[in-house]
């Protein structure tokens, strides 16, 4: 059954469940057809309501802070593979209590951290990210390996030989990327890292492995990595973050009011671009709306969409509509689910979106109701 949007309260985000289990089914073919490890990345999406989901095929995550390593513990009930550009003493046990493997962005951290390890009560396992300097990201906002990049380890400061508690080395260079990618990637490492290749047990490749988009070759990935495996004698662990939750769920919004200046409409929306979908100016990229042309048609009512904030810039140009626009339409954005819901903000104080999980036989179920003791909450 699909979802009935004449009955949902906007704005909303809305996670699809059997759009969820596709994505999940796919991610575990491959991990079980590659021989790899295949772990989740909540910088991407961490709707831990979702996660007795997700544990159904992938039961492990990767964090990149203490809170993200704890809610891998209490949520997803493992360990996390943790990873941080920086460690400090006042987190460091906190993540060590929740981590089954840690990761340093530099041999300095690793020193200055390996004493707290090395006296823990539970076996960790430590990795060193390195920084193959090469990466085919053209956006250096997200672009790990763009010059001068602070992290991970380029191979000029690497010594002879690792420091013998290091089991693992970390490399990061995708985004949303394909498997073509992956291999340029690993043509590099192996180039610029091999000796230090055979001193590991394990190799973590990192995110931004698209393989649930339409028209990625999984075949060549899972090749790929069954390759390197087997030359190198290596454990591989993956951590794609927008692969799971990838055209999963949708932002619907409504339009308020319709504005006009300088020949331009605008529709003004009950939700803001840069309170919540702030991946779009950042990126940047023109999501998909429902039912609309995502580029001006000659002819066709034609509109600016506007956020709800005071910021100037909460607006994105144009989309096209078969119909005028009022208030009280609604509009679908596509694909809202990654990265959209873990980097939003409460800018302004404007009503954030109500979080909800549809389920094909249950219907529709609220997860999160945000209130006005949520904004307060958050300040002092």
């Amino acid at each position: 059954m699909p979802i009935d949007f004449s009955k949902i309260t906007a704005p909303c985000y809305i996670l699809d469940e059997t759009l969820l289990r596709k994505n999940l089914e796919l991610i575990k073919s491959v991990q079980d057809a590659a021989g790899v490890e295949i772990i989740m990345a909540f910088k991407a999406f961490s709707m831990w309501s979702a996660f007795p989901i997700v544990r159904e095929y992938i039961p492990s995550a990767t964090a990149s802070s203490i809170h993200e390593a704890r809610l891998a513990f209490e949520e997803m009930g493992s360990l996390a593979h943790t990873y941080s550009p920086t460690y400090t003493e006042r987190d460091f046990p906190s993540i060590l209590n929740h981590s089954s493997h840690i990761t340093f962005n530099s041999l300095a951290q690793f020193e200055r951290f390996n004493p707290y390890v090395q006296t823990h009560k539970r076996n960790t396992s430590l990795g060193l990210r390195i920084n193959p300097q090469y990466s085919d990201v053209e956006t250096d906002l997200y672009n790990p390996c763009a010059p001068g990049s602070r992290l991970g380890v380029v191979a000029a400061n690497m010594p002879k030989v690792l420091p013998k508690d290091i089991e693992g080395l970390h490399f990061h260079t995708l985004c949303e990327s394909n498997s073509v990618n992956l291999e340029n990637t690993l043509k590099a490492v192996e180039e610029k890292f091999g000796s230090y290749l055979k001193q590991v047990k394990w190799i973590n490749m990192g995110g931004g492995h698209l393989m649930t988009r339409k028209g990625y070759d999984t075949q060549h990935l899972i090749n790929l990595l069954k390759a390197f495996k087997e030359k190198w004698n290596l454990h591989i662990i993956l951590e794609p973050g927008s692969a799971f939750a990838w055209e999963t769920g949708v932002l619907v919004s409504s339009v308020v009011d319709i504005v006009e200046n300088s020949g331009i409409k605008t529709a003004i929306l009950d939700v803001s671009f840069t309170a919540h979908m702030p991946d779009c100016l950042e990126m940047p990229y023109k999501p998909r709306v429902r039912g609309a042309y995502n580029e001006p048609v000659e002819g066709k009512p034609t509109y600016r969409l506007g956020g709800n904030s005071c910021l100037a810039g909460d607006y994105m140009d144009y989309w096209s509509f078969d119909e005028e626009l009022k208030p009280g339409d609604q509009l679908i954005f596509e694909d809202m689910i990654h990265y959209t819901m873990v980097k939003t903000t409460m800018f302004n104080g404007v009503p954030h979106p109500n979080i909800a999980i549809w389920n094909e036989e249950k219907g529709l179920r609220i997860v999160k109701q945000f209130v006005y003791e949520d904004y307060k909450n958050r300040l002092s």
